[in-house]
């Protein structure tokens, strides 16, 4: 009987998303326009996501206007493979790229992204900014002509991303730095790439409500630069910021921490002003001094996003677009700024790979009653089937194994049921049954800057960490790697309860406690993996 009333109640709730499916379906096709907003480097350093050390109006506003996924996780915390990731909504196994150098149509297959498949079905594609990594891992032309309805737009400023334009008091002269403050209408160009691509964005937005495109929508998605190195910004944003309420970095080196885990963060090491502290390579520690000065700049920068991402809001509102405007905000991936004694991005840790996801739909998460915190671990490559289901597009079907020669599918899953589930119980879902899983490359066991052990060409990689996130822990095997995993060569292995070392500083998988937690946790992640290696082409 009890079996019996199981059945129906499951019976029930399916006919009831489903008939919610087709409300929601009939009330959005064809109506809503999307904006994307991509900021680079972005760990959820927010108000809206309980950080004190935050100053962040505008997304704290867009935030009481929509789903807020607590636990949003990139699948490879460097910026290509990451943006590759989430717009074709392909893991990075699957377009074999963990590098910036090549395009996943060359080596993996033809496969259709998310602005490409929304043009397919009418939208005009507009892309602004940093929105794929640019260069060859995207054809050097941000894969066109595939994915935009016209040729993307790059900020000329960007041309001086790494220009000699810093100034620090005690210093002669300019220099290539890492905290980077500075007066936008004096550096080269006159401005600033983010400045450029508001002014960009906003353009678009205003030839948009004039033109005659009525019978169309657009998506647009732009990509802001910051807070990614160099720690450049408008000098005014560290007001937000008084060096004296900065705080220190946990100054805790995880326990039992295998070294082919460890990120010597050398894209920090590379600037003038941290190069000149001759910190030893790989574990030497940042000064306290200059912990400060950096999480000052990352905030800062942070706070200076912010005010562009509401500046565009703004426009959005001015032209009358803002009501029938789907917005989605995120992070290609995190940043850690000196917790673990770890900067920069480029492992598996929580703060490497977690980013904010916002996503306000108008007339369903723009209700005041609605609880619209989800703590369900995510990933990246759910965005695109999401916003296909929530556009009312036809939905996506999921990859076949192997999907090389389908070019258009999701190894992904729609967050729409995530959505459906908060809306009628109006509680936030802390688990749907489906782990995050993330991964990193090196090219040894110990910490290398020859080869680049933070950014290994594909030819030198050796190992693969790959990282299992759920409701209660993440859990890390680090096998060595020829293209597929091997698992009987193990280089390390990580385990952390967040449910009492959210932090991840304890590291238990030697613990006999969790010899059965650990043993489930490997069998879920090389199934997941296994499900996924890439049968591509070797390099």
């Amino acid at each position: 009987m009890l079996c019996m009333t199981s059945l129906i109640s499951k019976m029930f709730k399916c006919k009831l998303f489903i008939y919610f499916l087709m409300f929601y379906s009939s009330c959005v096709v064809g109506k809503h326009n999307i904006l994307i907003i991509i900021s680079d480097d972005l760990r959820p350093a927010l108000g809206c996501y309980g950080d004190k050390n935050a100053y962040t109006p505008s997304v704290d506003a867009l935030s009481q206007e929509s789903f807020i996924f607590l636990n949003a996780f990139a699948q490879q915390a460097l910026c290509a493979p990451s943006r590759n990731s989430l717009l074709t909504s392909r893991r990075p196994d699957t377009l074999h790229l963990y590098d910036f150098y090549s395009y996943w149509r060359d080596v993996a297959g033809n496969f259709t992204t998310l602005p490409q498949y929304f043009r397919e079905h009418g939208y005009y594609t507009k892309s602004v900014g940093k929105v794929f990594h640019p260069g060859i891992s995207s054809n050097w032309s941000d894969d066109q002509p595939y994915s935009w309805s016209s040729t993307p737009y790059h900020p000329p400023s960007q041309a001086y991303m790494n220009a000699p334009v810093c100034s620090r008091e005690g210093q002669e002269g300019l220099h290539s730095n890492l905290v980077c403050p500075v007066t936008p209408d004096q550096q080269p160009g006159g401005s600033l790439p983010d400045l450029e691509s508001l002014q960009e964005a906003k353009r678009f937005l205003q030839d948009w409500s004039v033109g005659e495109e009525r019978g169309q929508n657009f998506l647009l998605a732009v990509g802001f630069h910051k807070p990614h190195v160099p720690l450049k910004y408008p000098r005014k944003y560290l007001s937000h910021h008084p060096l004296a309420n900065v705080s220190l970095p946990p100054n805790n080196w995880p326990v039992l921490l295998p070294s082919v885990a460890w990120n010597p963060w050398t894209d920090v090491r590379m600037r003038d002003d941290i190069a000149s502290l001759n910190i030893p390579f790989p574990f030497g520690r940042m000064p306290d001094e200059w912990s400060r000065l950096i999480r000052q700049s990352y905030y800062a920068a942070v706070s200076y996003v912010d005010d562009l991402i509401g500046k565009l809001i703004h426009e959005l509102r001015t032209t009358n677009l803002y009501s029938n405007t789907i917005i989605v905000l995120l992070g290609d991936h995190g940043w850690s700024l000196g917790e673990h004694g770890e900067w920069s991005k480029f492992s598996n840790y929580e703060l490497a790979v977690r980013v904010p996801l916002l996503l306000r739909v108008p007339g369903l998460t723009d209700r005041t009653a609605v609880m619209r915190s989800i703590q369900a671990p995510v990933e990246l490559l759910d965005l695109f089937p999401t916003l296909v289901d929530v556009a009312g597009l036809p939905r996506l079907p999921r990859c076949p194994r192997p999907s090389h020669s389908v070019t258009t599918c999701t190894e992904g899953a729609s967050l729409l049921p995530v959505i459906y589930t908060s809306l009628v119980k109006n509680e936030t879902v802390t688990d749907i049954g489906k782990p995050a899983v993330s991964q990193y490359p090196r090219p040894g066991i110990y910490p290398t800057s020859h080869p680049n052990s933070d950014k290994p060409r594909l030819r030198e990689v050796r190992y693969m960490g790959y990282s299992l996130r759920t409701a209660h822990y993440r859990y890390t095997e680090w096998p060595a790697w020829k293209g597929t995993p091997l698992w009987t060569q193990m280089a390390g292995t990580e385990l952390y309860d967040h449910s009492i070392d959210p932090d991840e500083n304890i590291n238990l998988a030697d613990r006999e406690a969790f010899r059965d937690i650990r043993l489930a946790l490997s069998a879920k992640l090389r199934a997941l993996v296994g499900a996924t290696v890439s049968l591509s082409k070797q390099d």
